[in-house]
């Protein structure tokens, strides 16, 4: 049976308590990857990883999810600022579908409006190079993607009345 792909929150349902995450950006030639530790507070890159074929791509993130014993898939989901769901979003949920069927790790979805461009604005900030930037964004939106989906996830334990 595929795993479930559900907004963040419903995802979340599928997830045990504790164990790793693992965060994706999806562009069109690369995806970047990020992981949490197992108690899910603080999101790190991992690698970028340089897009070939669907297979090619599938393996390596679920070698990554195994190595890092992960219990779950968060993918950005690039919704239009107007909430509205273009191409790239449409190329995200089939990504999703195609991972779903090889893997029994629940996908949560989350919104990643601007995530690229806040990233793009922090390493100009650090005064990092063009080239440099080019190298690292997709890694960088991914912990971005994660950490959000984290602190998200975080608030609601913490929210009162959830207990």
């Amino acid at each position: 049976m595929p795993a479930p792909i559900l907004p963040l929150i419903d995802a979340a349902t599928h997830w045990p308590a504790r164990g790793a995450l693992i965060g994706l950006d999806l562009g069109t030639k690369t995806i970047g990857v990020a992981v949490s530790d197992p108690d899910r507070r603080l999101a790190t890159g991992v690698e970028t990883i340089q897009r070939k074929a669907f297979k090619q791509d599938a393996a390596r993130l679920l070698a990554i999810a195994a190595e890092r014993k992960a219990v779950g898939f968060v993918l950005g989901l690039p919704i239009n600022m107007d909430g509205s769901e273009g191409p790239r979003a449409q190329s995200t949920r089939a990504f999703a579908r195609n991972l779903a069927g090889l893997t029994a790790l629940a996908i949560g979805l989350w919104d990643e409006r601007l995530s690229t461009s806040a990233v793009e604005r922090e390493l100009i900030g650090m005064d990092v190079s063009r080239a440099k930037r080019a190298e690292v964004i997709d890694e960088h939106a991914a912990i971005f993607i994660l950490q959000g989906a984290l602190d998200r996830l975080a608030n609601l334990r913490a929210a009162p009345g959830t207990d």
